[in-house]
Parts: structure tokens; C-alpha cells; sequence
């Protein structure tokens, strides 16, 4: 029998080991979400405030030292990152505040997209009324997916700050779970 290469053995290393880090940094993301929704919350806006910040001097750069575009597109871009500047500032003058109103406009956004996927659902229904047809087959079902994504889409509208609450929970459960099944799948890699 052959032996294995050398290097066979150190990607499996490497592999494995990017599989428990993966599963541990999912672990810990999902149990700081769970202990600590509002705070976890927080950190995540305090990223994104310092995302706009970034793009906005980026942008303020772009639209000072690029001369040779034209002067609408460095207006256009300079009051861009004026405008990501302003709300990364804002952000971080008020943490609490902003991280209620991103997960207000995410609710929204869900909200909204779950009524359009019902009410497009529904729409689906006079489409082909052919006995055989795979529209008419999925009729009932087609029918309690439509509804119930509406009456979801329209309660998370309803409360969407207790809307956003579940799904950020739901996430941390579920990144709880990863973590363990990538910190299981690891240590069942072959050595």
C-alpha cells in the first residue's frame, strides 16, 4: 500500500480546523444573541454605523481627489457620502435608538415582501386552469401559502419591533445549532 502525501494530511488539519472555529464563532454569536438580544443588537448597529462612516469618507474622497469625472457624478457622489457620514454619526449618537429603528425598517421590509410573496401567490391561481396542470394540482396549497403569508407579512407590519425581536432570536438559536453541528462534524473529521 501507498502512503498517503504529506500534504493530503495537513488540508485535513486545515479543514478541520476551520470547521471548529466556524462552529465556535457560530456558537458564540448565537448564545450573545440569546443572553443578550438588545446589546448583541447594538454591536451589530455599531458595525454598520462604522460601515456608513467609511463609505462616506470613502465617497467624500471620491468626489474631492477624482478630477477627471464628471462634476454631477462628484456632486452626486459627495452628497452621498455626506449623506452616509450623517447617518453613521447619527447612529452612533444614539446606539439604542438606531438599532430600534434598523430592526423597525427590517420588520417592515419582511413584512411587506411576505404580503407581495402571498398576494403574488394567489395571483398564481388563474394562471392555468388545465385539469393536469401543476398550478391546479397545488390549488389548496397555493391558496393556505397566500393567505397565511398575508396575514403573516401584515402582522409583522402590525409590531414590527416584536417582529424583529423573533427573527434575531430565531437567528441565534439557529447559529447556536450550526455551531454545535460544525463542532460535532469537526471532531468526527478523520484525524
Amino acid at each position: 500500500m501507498a502512503e498517503e502525501p504529506v500534504w493530503r494530511g495537513s488540508i485535513a488539519r486545515g479543514l478541520r480546523l476551520a470547521v471548529i472555529v466556524s462552529g465556535v464563532i457560530a456558537l458564540l454569536a448565537g448564545l450573545a444573541i440569546l443572553i443578550w438580544p438588545v446589546k448583541s443588537a447594538v454591536v451589530v448597529t455599531v458595525l454598520i454605523a462604522l460601515y456608513a462612516i467609511v463609505a462616506g469618507v470613502a465617497n467624500l474622497a471620491l468626489a474631492l481627489f477624482a478630477r477627471e469625472l464628471g462634476g454631477w457624478f462628484r456632486a452626486a457622489v459627495a452628497v452621498l457620502g455626506a449623506l452616509y457620514l450623517v447617518a453613521g454619526v447619527v447612529a452612533f449618537a444614539n446606539l439604542d435608538a438606531a438599532a430600534v429603528a434598523l430592526a423597525t425598517v427590517f420588520a417592515l421590509f419582511l413584512g411587506i415582501a411576505w404580503i407581495v410573496d402571498g398576494v403574488f401567490a394567489l395571483t398564481t391561481l388563474g394562471v392555468d386552469r388545465h385539469a393536469y396542470s401543476p398550478v391546479r394540482r397545488s390549488r389548496g396549497w397555493t391558496i393556505a401559502f397566500g393567505l397565511l403569508s398575508v396575514v403573516a407579512g401584515t402582522l409583522v407590519i402590525l409590531a414590527p419591533v416584536w417582529a424583529a425581536l423573533w427573527v434575531w432570536l430565531f437567528v441565534g438559536a439557529a447559529l447556536l445549532v450550526f455551531g454545535l453541528i460544525q463542532i460535532v462534524r469537526a471532531a468526527a473529521l478523520e484525524r
